[in-house]
């Protein structure tokens, strides 16, 4: 019989919303196992306020001696408090860390220790106190390393390379069984698409492009596309209208339109509402230069009515700055031709760059009321490791210090343990936004202030409206002597299939 392992996706109370999108990378990771005959616990966490009562009442079942947790570097703090009350609770038990976060910092760990400038240890030294609080760390694509992991006592699996066995193909990423999206509780996610009732998916991984400030750019898990055929991909959507009842999908890839066979999914995607009878509605990020009529029209044929992008900034300087391929006016045309062909937009957009001035941020404030998207947001640069900016960031006397090859700006930012601190990126969290980034120009305190600013006067000039968060809720302890009965929403088993 083969071991249970429990998966679990720690919390994220730095979204407006977790219950929006379930965490499907952690699901491919549990349904590759279940595809080995292994029993799979999830403990999803999203949205609980008091996420350690549930840990500590799973705890109490013994039902399990192996926990796999995967957590982004906003998530890590939650990720180390659970680990640390699992092994409070069962110092016997193996721990697995995966995901975004323990990856990136790795990947820096190996350019610092490469590197023969002066850029700290600050990436080996998370890496040195992750170690230390999990049994193993994997890094990279998680379906097959986790076999590994199961067969090791400690260590690092680093599948962060195109030459290891366990770094993704196509091929496997489109034959790999689709997303256990069984062990969620699916109707607690509420997300909808112009009133369609919707879910994400992912067609492909990895970015080519090279901006400075987003994570991955060192990565080959995150640079390197791969792409899953069409093919698999409407299965997918198939499965998920007939099981789910889904008509609308947010299409979760980094940039939708550098997969030179997009007309043809669009096409695919088109036939399929014309199989089941339904009319679907998708939603998606688009690379601003590389769009064009031909997609636009392709993509509102076959359901898609938002778009998402990229733009960051409407200032010249900073987009040479962050290396974002897209000149000011691209960024315009891209607009133009969604509004062409009745696509919305929402324009995502950061200050706090290398460089960024009162002048570059009023620049980015006109040129969102010139092109007048129908949603924005506007955010303050976090550095995170896999980012230019947080890897090629030297430490001058404790602050570290990125500066532009194209310009000479420079970004400085205050020095954080991403173990422990809380580095909000989106929003408006209670007590407001706080900056870790300043330049020669701009204070945090200003960077905040400006900030403010912008989403306040672009939202009244556009009349577009703030969505509020929705609160987080309260799981509740069994008060029984017997089993503990975890709610459904909470905690899934393969067992219950």
């Amino acid at each position: 019989m083969k071991q249970r392992i429990c998966l679990i996706t720690p919390p994220s109370p730095f979204l407006l919303d977790e219950r929006v999108f379930m965490h499907i990378g952690v699901l491919k990771v549990a349904s590759s196992l279940e595809s080995k005959g292994y029993e799979v616990d999830f403990l999803d966490l999203s949205g609980i306020d008091n996420y350690l009562s549930v840990v500590e009442d799973y705890c109490k079942t013994d039902a399990t001696k192996v926990y796999g947790l995967t957590a982004s570097t906003p998530q890590i703090p939650f990720a180390v408090g659970i680990a640390n009350k699992i092994k409070q609770l069962s110092p016997d038990a193996k721990l697995i860390l995966g995901g975004p976060h323990v990856t990136l910092m790795n990947t820096a760990s190996k350019r610092e220790s490469l590197s023969g400038l002066d850029r700290s240890n600050r990436a080996t030294s998370d890496v040195t106190k992750l170690k230390s609080l999990f049994d193993v760390l994997v890094c990279g694509d998680g379906e097959l390393t986790i076999f590994e992991a199961l067969k090791i006592d400690k260590g690092i699996i680093d599948a962060d390379d195109r030459k290891s066995p366990y770094f993704l193909t196509n091929q496997q990423f489109s034959d790999l069984p689709l997303p256990a999206r069984h062990l969620v509780d699916v109707d607690s996610y509420r997300y909808s698409i112009e009133g369609k009732k919707s879910t994400s998916l992912i067609a492909q991984l990895g970015c080519p492009f090279k901006c400075s400030f987003c994570s991955g750019r060192n990565s080959p898990f995150l640079r390197k596309i791969r792409q899953r055929n069409s093919d698999s991909i409407i299965d997918e959507m198939r499965m998920l209208y007939g099981e789910y009842g889904f008509t609308g999908f947010m299409f979760y890839d980094d940039e939708l339109n550098v997969n030179k066979g997009l007309i043809e999914l669009l096409n695919k995607i088109t036939d399929l509402q014309d199989e089941v009878g339904e009319e679907f509605r998708l939603r998606g990020f688009v690379k601003a230069e590389l769009f064009t009529d031909e997609q636009a029209a392709a993509m509102y044929r076959a359901g898609f009515r938002w778009l998402l992008t990229g733009f960051e900034s409407g200032d010249e300087r900073i987009l040479k700055n962050i290396k974002k391929m897209a000149k000011r006016d691209d960024n315009t045309r891209a607009v133009e031709i969604a509004k062409r062909h009745n696509l919305k937009v929402k324009a995502l957009m950061s200050i706090g760059h290398a460089g960024e001035s009162f002048e570059t941020v009023e620049n980015t404030k006109k040129w969102l009321l010139e092109v007048q998207p129908e949603e924005f947001d506007c955010t303050i640069i976090t550095t995170y490791p896999g980012s230019p900016y947080f890897d090629d960031a030297v430490d001058e006397n404790g602050v570290y210090v990125y500066t532009s090859d194209l310009t000479g700006d420079k970004l400085y930012q205050a020095s954080i343990d991403y173990l422990s601190e809380l580095d909000y990126y989106k929003g408006d969290p209670e007590g407001g936004y706080v900056s870790y980034v300043w330049t020669d120009h701009m204070t945090p305190k200003e960077l905040v202030s400006q900030r403010d600013i912008l989403e306040k006067e672009v939202r009244e000039k556009l009349g577009i409206k703030f969505n509020p968060a929705r609160p987080g809720v309260k799981y509740e302890h069994s008060m029984g002597m017997g089993n503990i009965n975890i709610p459904g929403h909470i905690m899934r088993s393969s067992k219950l299939k």
